[in-house]
């Protein structure tokens, strides 16, 4: 019925929007309005042909073989050296994504974890090392629009009394990521991330600065990015730096007192010659809430003995550096002099 062809015109919409923005990421800019058109006509060609779940070593297929709904929106004019022209440097970059280019093949094989709709998920992407950027905002991608996806499908079942109503709450960590992988990035991640609002769904999106936010290289991008900020019912500040203040109150109004609370909270902490240890950062737990112009609420978070070991990130530091711990050097046999 109506309810069934909605969720997979979504989906159809999310695969398109996915594809497109791995492109972008592998080639630092989007497809050519020609080669979406392909890929649309591609995708549907998948869905009425293919049995299971496809992934993109078959659309690169459907792309190299060229049935005659493909060729018909490549504008081949019936020449088949003319069709292989267009799709070359299409087929080119799926075959970097299939093929263990860039971005290895994290994107080439079906999923062997598929997400619960009844459970708390949430994907760990750590694994993957900063110096690969393009991959790590590829995989951010990959997760949300899997998240969103399957949040969509969840509402249709339980619409349809298939499944019990639920109530998701989405968290996009590390957004600038994702914003800076390429031009055009930022309505990538506002397609992927869109959401029926009526449905019962709230999302928090995180990012480090405005300034990660907005260093992007087009000024379209850059406002767009804002956007996501200015448009937020709700923006929850930690300690920033002077030097952010004109960026985040171009886009959310904070007071002189509001700004100086928050950059007081990102001073380094002081030392203690009591303990012989530092004190405490002044900005550790520490958070204002600000809702629309309204003054905002600062609010101290109080952390759990469990959950201090599990957010504590210098835990190397606390391990005595062996280096130096030997008594004596005639002691070592190693040593070299």
């Amino acid at each position: 019925g109506k309810e069934a062809a909605q969720v997979l015109a979504d989906a159809h919409g999310r695969r398109h929007t996915m594809v497109s923005a791995l492109l972008t990421i592998l080639r630092q800019a989007p497809p050519t309005d020609r080669e979406e058109t392909i890929l649309d006509r591609a995708l549907k060609h998948l869905d009425e042909h293919h049995d299971g779940v496809p992934v993109l070593g078959d659309l690169l297929r459907v792309i190299q073989d060229g049935p005659p709904q493909v060729r018909a929106v490549a504008l081949d004019r019936g020449d088949e050296a003319r069709y292989r022209e267009i799709t070359e440097g299409l087929e080119a970059s799926l075959i970097g994504l299939v093929g263990g280019g860039r971005l290895g093949e994290a994107f080439s094989r079906q999923t062997t974890n598929p997400m619960r709709r009844d459970a708390p998920v949430v994907y760990d992407v750590s694994a993957i090392d900063d110096s690969e950027m393009d991959l790590q905002a590829a995989t951010l991608l990959a997760c949300w629009s899997a998240g969103f996806g399957t949040v969509n499908v969840a509402h249709a079942l339980a619409d349809a009394g298939l499944e019990p109503r639920r109530h998701y709450f989405v968290i996009l960590d590390e957004l600038w990521r994702a914003l800076r992988a390429g031009r055009g990035m930022v309505d990538r991640v506002d397609a992927l991330t869109r959401l029926n609002r009526q449905r019962g769904v709230g999302m928090a999106m995180i990012s480090h600065t405005m300034s990660d936010l907005l260093a992007l290289a087009s000024q379209e991008d850059r406002m767009k990015a804002r956007g996501f900020v200015e448009r937020s019912g709700m923006v929850i500040c930690g300690g920033l730096p002077s030097a952010e203040m004109p960026q985040l109150t171009a886009a959310v109004p904070f007071s002189g007192a509001e700004q100086e609370l928050l950059i007081g909270w990102q001073d380094p902490p002081a030392w203690d010659p009591a303990t012989g240890r530092e004190a405490e950062p002044p900005g550790r737990g520490k958070f204002l809430v600000k809702v629309g112009g309204r003054p905002g609420i600062p609010v101290d978070v109080q952390l759990t003995e469990t959950e201090l070991s599990i957010n504590d990130t210098n835990k190397l530091w606390h391990e005595r550096s062996r280096v130096g711990s030997r008594a004596h050097a005639g002691d070592d046999p190693d040593r070299r002099h």
